[in-house]
This record gives C-alpha cells, structure tokens and sequence, in this order.
C-alpha cells in the first residue's frame, strides 16, 4: 500500500519518519511507496494556540486531497500536537485517515507499560493525550506550562537547546519518582532531546510506535 505522510511540522520529524520507514521496509524486503506533502508549522503553532480545529482542518483537509491525488491509499499526520483537530479533519478527509494516536495504547501495552509519563504539547498534557489511552494510566508533569514552551522552542526551530532537554528530562524523572513505568515521548520532536542521550530512565518514542503501526498497514 502506498503511504502518504503530512510532513512538515517540522522537517526535522519528518526526516524522522522517512528513515524510519525507509529502514523498517528494507528489513521486510519490501518496496516502500511513500509521498510527503509539507505542511507549515508555523501555521499549525498559530492553530493549535487558539485551538482553532476548523482552519487546521481544511488545511490538512487540502493536504490529503494532495496526497490522494498522488495515489496514496491513506493518509497520516506526523505530529501528535497536530492531531488536535484530527475528527475534523476526518470528516473533510476525501482519504481515509489514520491515527498517530490509537496505536499508542496497544503499542505500550505490548511493551508491559501499565502507567505512563507524557511529555509534550500543553494540549496533549492537559487532555493526557486527547483521552484516548484506555489500557495505560497516564501521568503528566506538575510545570506543564514549563514542558510545553520547552517542546515548542525545540519544534519550531529544530534544535534542543541544553536548558530545554534539562527541562525535559527533569519533568520526565518527576514523573518516573511519581510512579510512571516509563515515559512517553509524545511529541514528534522530543527526539531531538533525547536521541543518543540517557536519561536514566525508560523512554519509549510515539514516533517509533505511529511507525509501527503504518508499517503494518502497508504490508498487510
């Protein structure tokens, strides 16, 4: 099956997720069929701020129009923090959707994950995720305020200054000491904060998890 990612918030993600797939294919011995259309982040930031679900929509709605066009069989957004307006755009959508959300519950419950720490978006950690984790108790930080400008700054310039990842990593080690199993990058940019750094403690990656379940989709 052909996949169609709507990339772009930010770049940096979006490299994320083709090399990702790039590499998960190669491993199965299959051909990946892939379009990226680019969707702006400084867009999505001003929409996201002021909640306002019905213009993101039609932006992603055009988007996936886009990528049908290109002859993908569905379409996914790569950013968890763009997802707020995901039943909206569902309903504008001329392809199907998929969720960079739904797979998150299994995937940690696969991985034995029963109480998880969120990191990213104000948005995400005030809705612990859209409410959408049913299997996993979630934990967000007591600063969400703190983690959410943190996150921002490191999204909208595509580089994790040192005070932002000790804002990150010490929202996550608050957590872990307040009961969480591990803690849950839920943002597609916090890998430039954690990858190829220890934080002493368990991290398991949304991206990874989103990958996954595209993956498995497409190979079907």
């Amino acid at each position: 099956m052909h996949i169609g990612l709507i990339g772009g918030i930010g770049p940096a993600a979006t490299v994320a997720y083709y090399q990702r797939l790039v590499a998960a294919f190669r491993e199965k011995g299959r051909v990946l069929e892939l379009t990226i259309v680019h969707a702006d982040i400084q867009t999505l930031a001003s929409n996201a701020e002021v909640d306002d679900r019905g213009a993101q929509a039609q932006v992603y709605a055009t988007h996936l129009e886009q990528l049908k066009n290109a002859g993908a069989d569905f379409g996914t957004i790569t950013s968890l923090g763009g997802s707020f307006c995901y039943a909206e755009t569902q309903a504008l959508s001329t392809l199907p959707l998929v969720s960079a959300i739904a797979p998150i519950d299994s995937g940690l419950t696969r991985r034995g994950v029963r109480k998880i720490g969120l990191l990213g978006t104000r948005q995400i950690l005030r809705t612990a995720l859209y409410g959408q984790l049913e299997q996993c108790e979630a934990l967000v930080p007591s600063d969400i305020e703190a983690v959410h400008q943190a996150y921002v700054s490191t999204a909208l310039s595509g580089v994790c200054t040192d005070e932002a990842r000790d804002v990150l990593f010490a929202a996550g080690a608050e957590m872990i000491e307040r009961g969480a199993d591990a803690v849950l990058l839920a943002g597609t940019h916090l890998g430039l904060a954690f990858d190829h750094h220890e934080p002493g403690y368990q991290v398991v990656d949304a991206l990874d998890l989103h990958v996954e379940h595209l993956v498995a989709l497409a190979t079907a």
